[in-house]
């Protein structure tokens, strides 16, 4: 736990640096492939071959092509849409995700999901509750999506690494979770990337550098071990933690006219979800179970 929260307070600031100065004003599948790309090199010189199966390697490709690749397609889309506090409070429903594709791959069903998912909706909507027209509900569906992605990649990856020796460096496997991502990223910016929409500042360039090194290559690698080394239930809640300090920077830094009370009415109505999203898990899962 004290990986994920360390890392939490990493990516507090990822939120607004990308939805004050990239979004709208660099493509978005080109700052992409830089944060990909980036941690890719990170992790290239201690990746080992031998270290694992060649099965092994194309699962953690496919975890790191929809927790990064396809992820961050629908993440950087949702900012041109959604206000950074409004892209955060809609990332809550990330734990509800990973109890509910856990519960089926272990073929068990929750219905505390549906109920969940319900008043994460209405809270969304009570944010928005006067403004709500077709740009909100595509920004609110495109969160989603990257939710979805991004609960994908995290169950995999540590259901796949459970199965694997206790001894295994994962920083000598990491790296074919970053190329999983580069097979997605690589031709999306090919097909959907504007080549005149590039960085034009040194601001933005540094920007790039540090979501790539930092934010996506030491975060993501601390983020899935820290997954690997607590139960589901935990590593859902800690999903969460983001989302009150990704809007304390964002508000105290670059968004101090923000509604705060109707953030807070709807940041209550999806904290319930949770709420009872947790009642339902802890009737199905049995203590210190996976």
């Amino acid at each position: 736990m004290p990986i994920l929260i360390a890392v939490t307070f990493l990516w507090a600031f990822s939120f607004s640096l990308i939805g004050v100065y990239l979004a709208g004003q660099v493509d978005a599948w080109f700052s992409v492939l830089m944060r990909v790309a980036l941690a890719t090199i990170v992790f290239l010189p201690f990746l080992k071959l031998q270290q694992i199966s060649i099965k092994v390697a194309l699962q953690l490709m496919v975890c790191g092509a929809f927790q990064l690749g396809i992820m961050y397609g629908f993440y950087y889309q949702s900012f041109l849409y959604l206000s950074v506090p409004e892209v955060l409070l809609f990332t809550v429903m990330t734990p509800i995700y990973i109890t509910l594709l856990n519960d089926l791959l272990d073929r068990r069903f929750n219905v505390g999901f549906i109920i969940s998912a319900l008043l994460a909706v209405i809270g969304a909507i009570a944010i928005r509750y006067e403004g709500i027209d077709q740009g909100f509900l595509k920004g609110l569906l495109i969160v989603q999506g990257a939710n979805l992605c991004f609960a994908t990649g995290q169950v995999g990856y540590k259901r796949i690494i459970a199965k694997e020796r206790e001894d295994l460096p994962q920083r000598t496997v990491f790296g074919w979770f970053f190329i999983g991502a580069l097979t997605v990223v690589i031709p999306c910016y090919l097909v959907l990337g504007d080549p005149d929409k590039l960085p034009t500042t040194t601001l933005q360039w540094s920007i790039l550098f540090y979501l790539g090194i930092v934010a996506s290559g030491i975060g993501y690698f601390a983020w899935n071990k820290g997954a690997t080394m607590v139960n589901i239930g935990t590593l859902a809640v800690a999903n969460n933690l983001l989302i009150p300090a990704g809007i304390i920077v964002n508000v105290l830094f670059w968004n101090r006219d923000a509604d705060i009370l109707r953030l807070s009415i709807g940041a209550g109505i999806i904290l319930l979800a949770l709420v009872v999203n947790d009642k339902f898990n802890q009737k199905i899962h049995k203590p210190n179970v996976e």
